[in-house]
């Protein structure tokens, strides 16, 4: 009978290289909390969790109570009981559940983090430059790196997003798809006029136009808009992909591992957007190392469009000792790739820590 024996909590600072823009808040460092889970039988498995504030109703501080309480109370059960601890409190702080959760999945040997083939998965881009100045180079630098979808931020003002907008289209023309992104930040009216103004040319989707929670909202810019709308945020259930799958030109659901708790649930949530006949996006562009990896891992069998776990390369550091590759636009690594961290960079990087034994 495997027991946990140990469970190490961790706060990082990770600066960026640059500062990462979203409509609700401006990111110039990620703060993943990181699990180590150990087993009375010496085997590890850990996890990562990154709290974005203004995203949810989850707090950084909550989280980190919420896993120092649990790892104190998961020493000594058995694995299989510990699982079933965090699985039954999950809803209380979901983002540090699934760092906990989806180190003892590493344990058990989930069969999506076990393939021992390579793997190479073609990567979005962000877009940052705001000018034709800004821009252009920008662009052509990303083309250069191999990139072929790009994401587009927009929410802000409706005018300027769709003149922004018509400038990354003539200069990328055929060259890449866009996926333009309002991170909720559109009113229902706003939305509508973004979503039927827009050259449709090489646009690949409309991602979450309006609040999370205002699902008429979403439903009434998707009935409208001259390209497919993908919900995001709202997305955290089979039911919600069920709700999502009914509405008139929703084409997409986008996931990512924070939100559905484990890797069982979130495979199994891939499957079930095509099984409604959606197409499935997949990652989370503040996953840090740890999160863009598995993500990665289960992204091999289930989607077939550019992944956005290219949080890894945001942060001037690495915590893997094997560093996640990079090349001609795609995240890569080796044949047999079993990452380990690089302890003297995770000491150096860790802002809080917490150990129960």
């Amino acid at each position: 009978m495997t027991r946990i024996a140990e469970v190490e909590i961790r706060k990082l600072a990770l600066p960026l290289h640059v500062p990462y823009k979203l409509s609700y808040r401006t990111f110039t460092e990620f703060e993943p909390y990181i699990t180590i889970v150990r087993t009375d039988d010496g085997v590890e498995g850990f996890g990562e969790g990154h709290v974005s504030p203004g995203s949810s109703s989850e707090t950084r501080e909550g989280a980190w109570e919420y896993m120092t309480a649990h790892a104190a109370a998961l020493v000594g059960l058995d694995l299989e009981d510990a699982i079933a601890r965090i699985d039954r409190d999950i809803n209380a702080s979901p983002v540090a559940a699934t760092s906990m959760m989806v180190a003892m999945e590493m344990i058990q040997g989930h069969p999506q983090l076990l393939d021992p083939s390579p793997l190479s998965m073609p990567l979005l881009s962000p877009v940052s430059g705001s000018t034709r100045e800004e821009l252009e180079p920008e662009l052509e630098g990303r083309l250069d790196d191999g990139f072929r979808t790009f994401k587009v931020k927009v929410g802000k003002d409706v005018g300027s997003d769709l003149d922004r907008l018509a400038l990354i289209q003539s200069i990328v023309g055929e060259r890449a798809s866009l996926r333009t992104d309002a991170n909720r930040a559109y009113s229902v009216d706003d939305a509508i006029t973004f979503a039927t103004s827009i050259n449709p040319d090489g646009v690949e989707l409309f991602e979450q136009p309006c609040h999370a929670d205002d699902w008429d909202a979403n439903s009434a810019v998707a009935e409208k808009s001259r390209v497919p709308v993908m919900l995001d945020e709202p997305i955290c259930t089979a039911a919600d992909i069920d709700r999502a799958a009914d509405i008139t030109g929703v084409g997409y659901c986008k996931v990512k591992l924070k939100r559905f708790g484990s890797i069982s649930r979130l495979h199994q949530a891939l499957l079930q957007i095509r099984d409604r006949g959606m197409s499935p996006v997949l990652g989370d562009g503040l996953g840090a190392e740890v999160a863009c990896w598995m993500e990665a891992c289960i992204a091999r069998t289930t989607i077939d469009n550019a992944g956005e776990f290219n949080g890894y390369l945001k942060p001037v550091d690495r915590i893997f000792d094997l560093p996640l590759g990079f090349a001609d636009g795609a995240l890569e690594f080796p044949e047999r790739y079993a990452p380990r961290f690089d302890l003297s960079r995770l000491n150096d990087l860790c802002s809080q820590k917490f150990v129960a034994s």
